[in-house]
Parts: C-alpha cells; structure tokens; sequence
C-alpha cells in the first residue's frame, strides 16, 4: 500500500531541526488548542516497512514532514544475556501516543515508534533469562529499564526509580539508543521489565491491562481498596482508565460511583459496567445528594476541574487518588482540613505490583472493554481518542495487520 495512505496530521510543538534526527518543519496544516497548550499542526507520516530477521523491525514509524518514501524499517539490539525477544501480537493505543507523536511536551525524538502496551510471544531469550521460555505469553508496559540500585528499584517500584525509569519508546537506554515502542513487530527488552501473561488469558485483551490497568490498579491496592469490600468508590472520568478503575472497583467487593458530566453514558455505565449509581456531577442537587458518601476517589479526568466539589463527596478520612494531568489542582485547605481528607498522586507502577494486576485479571475474568484495528487504521484511532470516540481502549491487531 502506498505510504501517503498512511498520513498523520499531528497537532504538535514545531519540530526543531535536528541534526541528529533530520527533523525540520513542514506547513502549516490546523491551530487549536491541545488542552492547555496551544500548538500547530504539522504533517507527519506513519511509515510501514518490511523487516524481520537479522534484527530488522518491521514498524509504524513518525517522522518529519517531507521525510523519504518508500519501507522503513529499524533495528533493534543484538539479543543480549539478560533480554527477551518478543514477537508482538497487540498495542494498545494510549493517550501518551498521541502526546509524544505530536511533540506536546517538545521533547519527541523522531524517527518515533510509539506503543507502551505490549502484549506478544517470547521468541527466544538470552542465556541468564530464567523466568521465561520461548512460546510464553507476555507483555510489555510503560518502561523498559531503570537503575536496578535505587531504594524504589530494589523495593520494585521502578517507575519511581531515582535515576527516571527509561520509557518503552521515546526514552534513552542505558546504551544511549532511543527506544522502540509497541507499534512494532519485535520488541528486545531485559527479562525484569517483561510480565508474564496467562495462556487463557487473551493477549488482546492483556495489552491494555499495561498501562491503563496498572495506572488505576497500582493506587487502589496502596490505598487497600482490594481488602475492603463495601467501601464505597466514587470513579471521575469514563474512558480507558475510568473503567478499568470501575472493573477493578467491582471485583474488590466495592460500591461503585460513576462520576461524569455527560449524562449519555448513564446506561453503559450502569448496564455494561455495571456501576452501582451513575451522577452528573454538573448538576448541584445529584453532587448534593452525593455528599460525604464515598470513602475513595480515582479521579482519570485529564480536563481542568475543579476539585472541591468532588472533595466534598468524601468521607471523613476519605482519600482522591490522581492518576491524570489537568494543567492545574485548585482546591480550598478546607477540603482537606476538615474532615482530614488527602488527595494523592500516583505514576502506573512497579515490577511486582504489574504482574500482581495481570495474574488478578486472570483469576478474576477482569477484561478491558476493547475495539481491535488494524495498524492501518491507526491515523482514524487517533483522531477518534482526541475526541473520546472509544468505548474504551483501541488496540491494534499487530500480528494480523503488520505485515
């Protein structure tokens, strides 16, 4: 298929040119405003390439505007002692995809291979690697390396690490190489950064348990949500974080409270996702009859909002747990102060926390609410996400459609 099939319009900071990477601006194609950033549009192309073998990866490539035709392929790393090769099956789409690729935070390295959840089968592994053997099913998720001799790394909460955790694609390794992401056909990473996946648990539905899973799953269980069966959970937010967060809710025993503004996704909420009780929280009186019910809050709302009102829905001692990034956090020391409430931060998570969340998944039949694409289709996926056209996780069939 001709590679103009595959145009991304990116609204995204100017590349600068770079020396390195080749990166120079193209035209002007839109200007809007990205959250609470104001960017440009500039074209950038997916290009798809034929590899394999010989350490050739057959890839979605971003690149600048005006870049070469033709296949595009990259290589990754010689298998090394502690690595694991893993032929991809599935990516999930994630909103930092579209961050990155569009150089929202003026930092994206191009030529970029986005995808952090990876889900694939081991294809071979390096002599130290005990933990898996060719023909597992594994997965892949935020980062694909850190310190290893950090308090947070050697307590397996490497996201943390103090050294900065190197991220799945867009990161620098310790080898100084950019990393790959999952829209991809091979991903080489060490045997520590790599989860191990049930066999009947299905590998679409794993990619994104990586990501938007472990963001909600990490914090619930910090905060014990899984051992208080009863609790009351209060959900901001209904995309692909909100509703794992109102799965994972379900299966600790919890009563779940959906939390949104739009009013037409009562019924999915409360008959597909089954949630206990769905409230408008733009209307005064339904926020009103709310008040000083929940115990917990898992706020997934990256749009600027404000936060008291949702303060006051908890009860004394209750806890919000952010785990977005609105441009800013408002709220009145009163909302803490009385009632000795606490709003908490929190990344994705660590190393044991990730394959604690997967092998729960399995037992549990806790599955993400999935739409599988064709890599082909990954431009319309984007501009779907930016409109929040998704019920509730893109995930791109790799295996079937990168060829």
């Amino acid at each position: 298929m001709a590679e103009s099939d595959f145009d991304f319009a990116f609204a995204g900071e100017r590349p600068r040119y770079h020396s390195r990477h080749g990166l120079n601006g193209g035209a002007v194609l839109n200007d809007f405003r990205f959250r609470r950033f104001r960017f440009q549009g500039w074209g950038l192309r997916l290009g798809l390439g034929f590899g394999g073998g010989d350490g050739n990866d057959f890839s979605g490539i971003i690149r600048s505007h005006g870049g070469a035709g033709g296949a595009k392929y990259h290589n990754y790393r010689t298998l090394r002692s502690d690595d694991v090769s893993v032929k991809i099956t599935h990516c999930g789409v994630c909103y930092s995809d579209l961050v990155f690729c569009r150089n929202v935070a003026g930092y994206s390295k191009y030529p970029l291979v986005p995808g952090h959840e990876i889900a694939g089968i081991v294809k071979e592994v390096g002599s130290n690697v005990d933990r898996f053997k060719v023909g597992d099913h594994v997965g892949v998720g935020t980062y694909v390396n850190s310190c290893r001799d950090c308090d947070y790394c050697n307590d397996e909460q490497e996201v943390y690490c103090e050294k900065r955790a190197v991220a799945t694609f867009n990161g620098v390794d310790d080898d100084g190489s950019i990393t790959k992401g999952g829209y991809s056909s091979y991903i080489v990473v060490l045997e520590r950064y790599c989860f191990k996946i049930p066999d009947n648990y299905p590998l679409a539905s794993a990619a994104p348990l990586l990501c938007a899973g472990l963001t909600v799953y990490a914090p619930m269980v910090r905060h014990k949500m899984n051992q208080q069966p009863g609790k009351s959970l209060g959900v901001i937010g209904l995309g692909g974080l909100g509703h794992m967060a109102v799965k994972f809710g379900k299966a600790f025993g919890l009563n779940v409270t959906i939390l949104s503004t739009s009013i037409s996704k009562k019924e999915e909420a409360l008959s597909l996702l089954g949630a206990d009780r769905f409230v408008v929280s733009s209307d005064q009186e339904q926020m009103k009859a709310t008040a000083k019910s929940l115990d917990f809050i898992i706020d997934t709302a990256s749009g600027d909002h404000p936060f008291d009102p949702y303060m006051s829905l908890l009860k004394t001692g209750g806890v919000l747990v952010l785990v977005a990034f609105p441009s800013e956090v408002k709220f009145s020391p009163a909302s803490l102060n009385i009632g000795m409430k606490t709003i908490s931060g929190s990344l994705t998570g660590g190393t044991k926390v990730t394959q604690e969340m997967i092998d729960f998944c399995a037992a549990h039949e806790v599955y993400p609410n999935i739409e599988i694409i064709p890599i082909q289709n990954v431009n319309e996926a984007h501009e779907r996400l930016l409109k929040r056209d998704v019920r509730y996780r893109f995930v791109i069939d790799i295996e079937n459609s990168l060829k």
